[in-house]
């Protein structure tokens, strides 16, 4: 072949692609049962130099951070394991961000998320793990 590395960079790329795609779904599913259970969509894909935070929604008077997850299998663990402590401490840093540029949520509890799907389909039922983690 002529160009191995154009057709590595190619497959790299495509994976990249196909696993984004998955991930958008599992986003757009989840936004669709938190929004059957009530909750108030405020902002999706929230990043900052932090980080990101894939929903922030209101429970009530709740401000909710939610970080979606989603695992094909559990060879490494479930979707809720993935969010490890420094993954946790990314979502607070990123929160303490849209604190501060939204002030009038400043006296809302705040409440730390993850939604977990644990198939391969974004159309499985989710796991809702409430107050996952605290600051």
């Amino acid at each position: 072949m002529r160009f191995p590395h154009l057709l590595l960079y190619l497959t790299i790329l495509a994976l990249a692609n196909f696993m984004n795609n998955k991930g958008k779904q599992a986003e757009n599913a989840a936004l669709e049962w938190l929004i059957r259970q009530q909750l108030i969509l405020l902002e999706n894909n929230y990043s900052c130099r932090f980080g990101e935070i894939d929903l922030i929604m209101l429970d009530h008077e709740t401000l909710v951070f939610i970080e979606v997850r989603q695992r094909s299998n559990s060879k490494f663990g479930g979707a809720a394991d993935s969010v490890t402590p420094k993954k946790q401490q990314k979502i607070i840093t990123t929160a303490k961000h849209f604190l501060m540029r939204h002030a009038k949520y400043n006296q809302h509890f705040c409440r730390f998320d993850v939604l977990a799907f644990e198939s391969n389909t974004a159309q499985c039922q989710p796991v809702w793990y409430k107050d996952a983690f605290r600051l």
